[in-house]
């Protein structure tokens, strides 16, 4: 991630960076499209490229008024009617974003063969002043496992295995009244702050239906969509296949779940204790076919995989898609992980919690869609710095396709991240750091101990 600065001198470099993408992916067009102008005053994407460069000089808009270093045509008030509106259309105006960043560029730059996903998460977002925030709510929270102050924020994003894209997103508050508790506004069902705030206080596998029709409507396509177990139910299965599009996801271990496997309607569990494992170094345990769905039923093939944290314990996954073999149903969920990534950086990065310190839901949406549109932004200057075909015609046709990420590139991002975690907290001297790191590897099993060492041929 280069581009983020923190030097004065690089400021106009990142100016020009960003109207660049403005230029080439006609960020005011679309910003026109989701009722993003103004009669009279600063134009609306005046305002919306402020917002976008903000973060990047590590100066918030009130230092800067402080300093004497806002050079802006507007005032506060004015900024802040922008992000209040009720009339801009955000969950479009990221879709339409993502569709022509994906369609224009990536597409050109990933080989028809590969298969493109869409991914399906949700991360919390922090509110510590729920009570005055409109709809802050006490939502459950899968990654602590206790329920927390402020929303899940459900994502939707687009990936060719090289590049994540973010789509759209929901900020989720509780459906159930008793744990709401900021003010909720009554505005009518018909318009577009209805229908967001409606959106809001859906359930997250309903909302996550929603999220995908947008996406189609702007015209994104993907061969499949992937999930864990907490979106993971047959009657989302089955309307997304219905909707023309093949499911890979996290099986939930439910004894209230249950799908057709030999003319009777058994549970998950049920059917894994009946079928005999394969034994050996297999990458998988289980594969069978089973029928999903009550009424209209369809065939899909559940596969069962060990779980390396725990070698005792094992994981399911479904495929809607039977013509694919197991090893590559695993690997295109593999895909899914980078969602998880997406989602640090804009904690930890474009901050995405801090930043924001509205009451209004409206300004809460449109900060959100501001920071998925900064990623983009970052997404495609990486992909461009690293993607030799990006350089022109001759490159495109003379240079490989960009691989997927690799199991050794994997576990080399994940010991860079836990050294440097642990140089960070702990202040581990050099000396402590190599006593830290052989006795960890000769912990592990002899496969991961090769990979950790692993170099690959020239070619």
């Amino acid at each position: 991630m280069s581009i983020l600065t923190q030097n004065n001198a690089d400021e106009k470099a990142l100016l020009d960076c960003i109207q660049r993408f403005f230029s080439n992916h006609h960020v005011g067009m679309i910003l026109k499209k989701c009722n993003g102008t103004k009669e009279k005053g600063v134009p609306a994407i005046s305002l919306l490229r402020y917002k976008l460069g903000n973060i990047f000089v590590g100066r918030s808009m009130y230092m800067q008024q402080r300093t004497g270093s806002f050079k802006e045509e507007f005032s506060k008030n004015t900024f802040y009617r922008f992000l209040n509106s009720t009339k801009i259309n955000w969950l479009r105006f990221t879709s339409l974003l993502a569709a022509d960043i994906i369609n224009s560029d990536i597409e050109d730059l990933t080989d028809s063969s590969r298969k493109n996903v869409f991914i399906i998460d949700d991360s919390l977002f922090n509110r510590s002043s729920c009570r005055k925030t409109e709809l802050g709510s006490k939502v459950f929270d899968h990654t602590s496992m206790k329920f927390e102050k402020g929303f899940r924020m459900l994502t939707l994003s687009w990936s060719d295995g090289n590049t994540l894209i973010p789509v759209n997103s929901c900020l989720l508050a509780s459906s159930k009244e008793s744990n709401l508790i900021g003010p909720v506004k009554s505005f009518d069902k018909r318009t577009l702050a209805g229908k967001r705030r409606s959106l809001a206080q859906m359930k997250a596998p309903e909302a996550m239906i929603e999220l995908l029709a947008t996406a189609k409507s702007v015209g994104l396509s993907a061969d499949y969509v992937l999930f864990d177990s907490w979106f993971s139910n047959p009657a989302q299965i089955t309307a997304i296949k219905a909707g023309g599009m093949d499911v890979i996801a996290m099986i939930k271990k439910s004894s209230r779940i249950d799908y057709i496997y030999e003319g009777e309607s058994l549970n998950i569990k049920e059917i894994y204790s009946r079928n005999k494992k394969r034994r050996g170094r297999s990458r998988y345990l289980l594969s069978i076919d089973v029928m999903l769905g009550k009424d209209n039923s369809i065939p899909a093939k559940i596969v069962c995989v060990r779980n390396k944290a725990n070698r005792k314990d094992w994981l399911a996954f479904i495929c809607t898609d039977t013509s694919l073999s197991e090893e590559e149903i695993i690997r295109i969920y593999g895909k899914r992980w980078q969602i998880e990534v997406f989602f640090k950086t804009c904690k930890s990065m474009l901050n995405l919690i801090g930043e924001c310190h509205s009451l209004s839901y409206d300004a809460l949406t449109a900060h959100v869609a501001i920071v998925f549109t900064r990623y983009m932004l970052l997404a495609m200057e990486q992909r461009q710095n690293e993607d030799q075909r990006t350089l022109g015609e001759l490159f495109f046709f003379l240079v490989d396709e960009m691989a997927d990420i690799t199991f050794y590139r994997s576990l080399s991002i994940l010991m860079d991240a836990l050294i440097a975690s642990l140089q960070e907290i702990l202040k581990l001297i050099d000396a402590q750091l190599v006593a830290f790191t052989a006795d960890f590897e000769a912990r592990l099993p002899k496969y991961i101990q090769k990979a950790l060492h692993y170099e690959p041929l020239a070619a």
